[in-house]
């Protein structure tokens, strides 16, 4: 297996991720909007192959490029399990559009030292988790939205059979409220479909 195939980066969308939308901006093109720049994020990672899993979100196909697999699940917590191939994983929350690629990039070289790494997300849970695959079973937290937990990282350290399994990154914001939409910063490359949909439904409150 070359390089390129023994990394994987998933984008996890799910419909409830539809709820940040702010007023006046259709949920589900909201969704979308982000799914497609993390997605956009992921996909361009070098040495890297992406997949989008989906949780009850019809149509992430239209968003994908070619030959990227688009795989339902039930869960977030059958993110890992589900990915199709790879010795290496990121699973990406879909709702974190103006992600830096650096931050990914930072998760997947923890994992020369620790088995599991952690991209923070403020306010609670984590934006991406990168973990060597197959993933070990003491980091099954059995949560069906485990990247909502707000104690994630305190809940692996304890379930790792070793010290220093369970590494992290420095954090990131995720859009789950639509006052979310306050943090994004104009000045940074990426999200053009989350500041296209924007932009076309007025100015956002900062």
């Amino acid at each position: 297996m070359t390089q390129a195939s023994a990394r994987v980066a998933a984008v996890l969308v799910t419909a409830a991720m539809a709820d940040a939308a702010p007023p006046g901006v259709d949920p589900a093109e909201f969704l979308m909007a982000m799914a497609e720049d993390t997605y956009e994020m992921a996909a361009g990672l070098e040495l890297v192959r992406p997949v989008i899993l989906s949780v009850g979100v019809p149509g992430l196909e239209e968003i994908a490029w070619p030959g990227t697999p688009v795989i339902s699940i039930a869960s977030a917590a059958e993110a890992f399990a589900a990915l199709p191939y790879g010795t290496e994983g990121v699973v990406i929350s879909g709702d974190a559009p103006d992600l830096p690629p650096l931050l990914v990039g930072k998760l997947l070289r923890e994992l020369g030292r620790a088995h599991l790494a952690v991209c923070p997300a403020d306010g609670g849970g984590a934006v991406a988790v990168a973990a060597r695959l197959p993933l070990p079973g003491w980091a099954d937290v059995d949560l069906d939205e485990p990247y909502d937990e707000p104690d994630l990282v305190v809940r692996l350290r304890r379930r790792a059979p070793g010290p220093r399994m369970v590494a992290t990154t420095p954090g990131w914001h995720r859009l789950r409220r639509p006052t979310d939409v306050a943090r994004l910063d104009p000045g940074l490359e990426g999200w053009d479909s989350t500041r296209a949909l924007l932009s076309a439904t007025g100015p956002r409150s900062r």
